[in-house]
C-alpha cells in the first residue's frame, strides 16, 4: 500500500478521534443482542500486541454474557497475525497498521474476504528509563540519528553527533552515555508505524532504505520491551501508549517534535492530533466466518457497542469521536469487502 494512502488513512482517523479520553472504570454490562446463552462455538483472534488488550477485555466481557463461547486471543504481532488470518487460521486479526497490498493479495488468493474496522487510536510512545533525566524531548531528526538505518553500530548516544549534524532539526550534541535500544521487531505493526511516521521521509531524503538500525534488542512482546527499556538508565525505545501508561513507574515518555515543537503523548494530544506519532488501530474480520459462526458475528457486534468500547478506555487507548461510519461498514458487510 502506497505511503500516500496510508497517510490519508491516518489523517482521516485523527479527524475522527475524540478530543478527550477516557474513564478508568471497567464496565461489563450487556448490550442488546450481545448476550445469548444459547450461542456456542469458538472465536479465534490473533495479530497486533497493541490491539490485543482491547480484544482480550472484550472477550472476557462477551463470554460473561455468552458462557458457551470459547474465545482465544493472542498478540504475536500485526504481520504474523495477518499471515494466520489470510491462511484461514483465525476469524479476526488485530492490526496496529492498515493491511498491506501484499497481504490483501494473499487473502484474495486464499479466497478470504474481510471487513476492515477501525476501533481506536494509539500514540506511539518514545520511552527511556524513569531514571534518565538527561533527555526530555527528541525530534524526528534525533530519532533518525539514534535509531535509523545510518546509526548501525552506535553504542553511545554521542556516537550519533556527527550524523545528527547533517540532518536539519536534530538537537545534538547528545550526552556521552551508553545507548541501549529495545523495541518491537519487524513483525510488529508498531515497528512499521514508527518507520513510516518517523523515519521514512528523512531516509528518503538521504537515499537510505526506510528501516531502523538492525542492531537493537527486538521483541514481539511489549512487556519484554518495557523491561528492556527500564533496565538501563540511558535506554531508548518505543511502544504503544497503553504499555507506557501501565508502566509509568518504570519508564518515562519523551516528548516528540514532529516539526511543530515538543509534544508529550497524552489522551488529549493523541486525540487532537498534536502528538505527531499517533496511528489508527484496526480489526479485520473474515466475512465468511462471521456469516457462518454466530459467535464471531455477535462478538464483533459487542466490540463496536458502547459496552465494548468501554474496553478501549480500559486498555488505555483513545476512542474515535464517532463510530457511526465503522458500524455502518460492519452492518453493510454483505455487499463486499469494505474499507475507509
Amino acid at each position: 500500500m502506497m505511503k500516500m494512502k496510508r497517510t490519508a488513512v491516518l489523517i482521516a482517523a485523527i479527524a475522527l478521534i475524540a478530543a478527550a479520553c477516557s474513564s478508568d472504570g471497567t464496565t461489563t454490562t450487556t448490550t442488546s443482542g450481545s448476550g445469548d446463552p444459547s450461542v456456542g462455538g469458538t472465536v479465534t483472534i490473533s495479530g497486533s500486541s497493541t490491539v490485543e488488550p482491547i480484544s482480550a477485555l472484550n472477550a472476557e466481557a462477551f463470554r460473561a454474557r455468552n458462557p458457551e463461547v470459547g474465545i482465544s486471543v493472542e498478540g504475536p504481532g500485526t504481520g504474523d497475525g495477518i499471515k494466520k488470518f489470510c491462511s484461514g487460521e483465525t476469524d479476526i486479526s488485530g492490526a496496529s497498521r492498515q493491511i498491506k497490498d501484499s497481504e490483501v493479495e494473499a487473502c484474495g488468493a486464499a479466497g478470504i474476504e474481510f471487513v476492515e474496522l477501525r476501533v481506536a487510536v494509539d500514540g506511539l510512545s518514545v520511552l527511556t528509563s524513569a531514571g534518565n533525566t538527561a533527555v526530555s524531548c527528541l525530534s524526528f531528526a534525533d530519532l533518525y540519528a539514534l535509531l535509523g538505518p545510518e546509526s548501525l553500530g552506535f553504542r553511545d548516544w554521542s556516537d550519533a553527533n556527527d550524523l545528527a549534524g547533517q540532518i536539519t532539526g536534530a538537537n545534538a550534541p547528545y550526552p556521552s552515555a551508553q545507548l541501549t535500544v529495545t523495541g518491537p521487531g519487524e513483525e510488529s505493526g508498531t515497528y512499521n508505524s514508527f518507520v513510516e511516521l518517523v523515519l521514512e521521509d528523512i531516509a528518503d531524503e538521504r537515499g537510505q532504505e526506510a528501516q531502523t538500525r538492525p542492531d537493537y534488542t527486538a521483541s514481539a512482546n511489549d512487556n519484554v520491551i518495557i523491561e528492556g527499556i527500564s533496565g538501563s538508565d540511558t535506554s531508548l525505545g518505543w511502544v504503544g501508549y497503553a504499555f507506557f501508561l501501565a508502566n509509568q513507574d518504570k519508564v518515562s515518555a519523551l516528548a516528540v517534535d514532529g516539526g511543530d515543537g515538543c509534544v508529550s503523548p497524552t489522551p488529549q494530544t493523541i486525540a487532537d492530533g498534536s502528538y505527531p506519532i499517533a496511528r489508527p488501530l484496526f480489526i479485520y474480520v473474515n466475512k465468511e466466518k462471521a456469516a457462518l459462526n454466530a459467535a464471531v458475528d455477535l462478538y464483533v457486534d459487542f466490540y463496536l457497542s458502547e459496552d465494548g468500547l468501554v474496553n478501549v478506555d480500559q486498555a488505555g487507548y483513545i476512542r474515535l469521536a464517532d463510530y457511526a461510519a465503522v458500524r455502518a461498514i460492519w452492518a453493510d458487510r454483505v455487499t463486499g469487502m469494505q474499507s475507509y
